[in-house]
């Protein structure tokens, strides 16, 4: 039993990795996320389809491996974060499709909250922003909109859960009637310090944020450490029960899988949305450049914590030359169209299809396209939607490298990533270039998978400690900056100005 079976349930699919204790990959399957725009903000998934997709790669994994369920040692979950999912505890439906974390139909909530001064309050306690992003204002929204959930709810009848909590809730008994009463109700702290409910300096839900929201106890779960005990998988899914030993919101499990466990590491994930953490131990900070603090993934009760900055729009905008424009007929083919030219021929693109995140928070923005010109091509604009992604990230380090500067921190000398897209070598050694530091590709690249591995090893006493994870990290590349300062400086200046004219319109 010294396999690691990792569900990566994300934004655009669910996929299943299976880890051999050196955290090499030894099989993968993965399907696509159908998604769902019932009108203009708003983005929905159904959770059945995210249960039944997630359990068909873990079977498909299974099998591509030639393992059994009784050679996996421990399942961990990781998940695409602030989606949020309302479900009846009697009959195992959820009430309304799960709202996804770029979804901004909560916004009118949050601006009363802002409104009404509750904002610096709700960040000294959670260490978020009054953002639609997170999951509080959308378990409000479901309560408010779908007919009798709040007379559901008073009765005890509905819970509440990021796609963690669905899928361990399914996974323990929540999918048939016989074993439904037995299954499991809980999250870990990285994924509940996303919801704007959770007081991050106890790891509680906190009765005046859940007041002000209008939120029931009764529908809320268990908060445990990221490596804990979260119940067993029913024998009949796999073949055998699995103890769940390990979960952490994707961000988080990214950075765990990155080794990062010491204050001043920090990484980059480059998937749908794009995502940098800067681990500072148990240093509770909050940014004054736009920035977000949240609790890091945890292997016991103390808190530690990381400042994150979230870009709502990262790899979507090659989904979107793909789906949108028909501009290039696989993700795949983006790096040659982009490098078929020397550079974007002054064309900038702001890809904020869904508003504009850290460290901008702008929810009215839309995306815009600047500079173009009759000469202006597709690959011009595939390359400005590669180089959209690298300066939105060069943005986020800046703000995490002025917020270290005022408190005095080690400042960042190099940025770990992974995610799909740090494939794109193009991409990084424009990332490099943008933010004069060496940028750092792991030999496994699969990190967000690879993080929730081995927390449920540590769970289950496969791994002793941390310091064993962090002597199997490998880098398989790294990309040293080749661009001048000044010239790197003035073309982020081009890019704030077209951020200005995005928020302007």
């Amino acid at each position: 039993m010294t396999y690691l079976l990792a569900l990566d349930q994300g934004t655009s699919s669910s996929r299943s990795i299976i880890f051999d204790r050196q955290g090499q990959i030894v099989a993968m399957s993965q399907l696509e996320l159908p998604q769902i725009y019932p009108q203009p903000g708003w983005v929905e998934h159904d959770p059945m389809v995210i249960w039944r997709t997630q359990m068909e790669t873990a079977r498909t994994v299974l099998a591509k491996a030639g393992l059994s369920a009784r050679d996996i040692g421990a399942v961990g979950i990781t998940n695409q974060r602030e989606t949020t999912v309302v479900w009846n505890r009697r009959t195992g439906q959820p009430i309304h499709n799960a709202i996804v974390w770029q979804d901004r139909r909560a916004e009118p909530s949050c601006a009363r909250l802002r409104a009404e001064g509750k904002a610096e309050m709700i960040q000294a306690k959670t260490g978020l922003l009054v953002d639609a992003y997170f999951s509080g204002t959308k378990l409000q929204w479901i309560l408010d909109n779908v007919p009798n959930a709040r007379a559901l709810a008073a009765a005890g009848d509905l819970l509440f859960g990021t796609i963690d909590s669905w899928l361990i809730w399914q996974l323990t008994g929540g999918y048939q009637d016989s074993t439904r009463a037995k299954a499991v109700h809980a999250t870990d702290v990285s994924n509940a310090a996303r919801t704007m409910l959770l007081n991050v300096h106890s790891n509680q839900w906190d009765s005046a944020l859940m007041q002000l929201l209008d939120i029931p106890d009764s529908m809320m779960p268990r908060v445990l450490p990221s490596s804990a005990d979260f119940g067993q998988t029913q024998a009949d899914l796999l073949g055998a029960a699995i103890p769940i030993g390990g979960v952490a919101g994707d961000q988080q499990s990214a950075l765990f899988g990155q080794a990062c466990f010491s204050a001043g590491m920090a990484k980059n994930t480059y998937g749908t949305g794009c995502f940098m953490l800067l681990h500072t131990g148990e240093n509770f900070q909050l940014s004054r450049n736009g920035l977000l603090t949240t609790s890091a993934a945890q292997v016991s009760a103390r808190a530690e914590f990381a400042v994150e900055g979230s870009v709502f729009v990262g790899g979507a905008v090659v989904q979107w030359l793909r789906d949108g424009l028909n501009a290039i007929r696989s993700s795949a083919e983006i790096q040659a169209l982009a490098q078929s030219v020397p550079d974007a021929g002054g064309v900038v693109l702001v890809p904020a299809f869904t508003g504009l995140g850290a460290p901008y928070w702008n929810p009215h923005a839309r995306g815009t396209i600047t500079g173009i010109t009759r000469g202006t091509t597709a690959a011009h604009i595939a390359r400005a939607a590669l180089e959209s992604i690298a300066f939105q990230s060069a943005a986020l380090l800046d703000a995490m490298s002025r917020d270290a500067l005022a408190l005095g921190s080690a400042k960042v000398n190099e940025l770990r990533v992974d995610g799909g897209a740090c494939a794109n070598d193009l991409l990084m050694q424009i990332q490099a270039d943008l933010l004069g530091i060496p940028v750092v590709r792991p030999a496994v690249i699969e990190t967000t998978a690879l993080g929730a591995a081995y927390l449920a090893g540590l769970g289950v006493g496969l791994y002793a400690s941390t310091e064993e994870l962090s002597a199997q990290w490998r880098s398989e590349r790294t990309f040293w900056p080749m661009l001048a300062r000044d010239k790197a400086q003035a073309r982020m200046a081009e890019w704030e100005h077209a951020v200005r004219q995005t928020t302007a319109v």
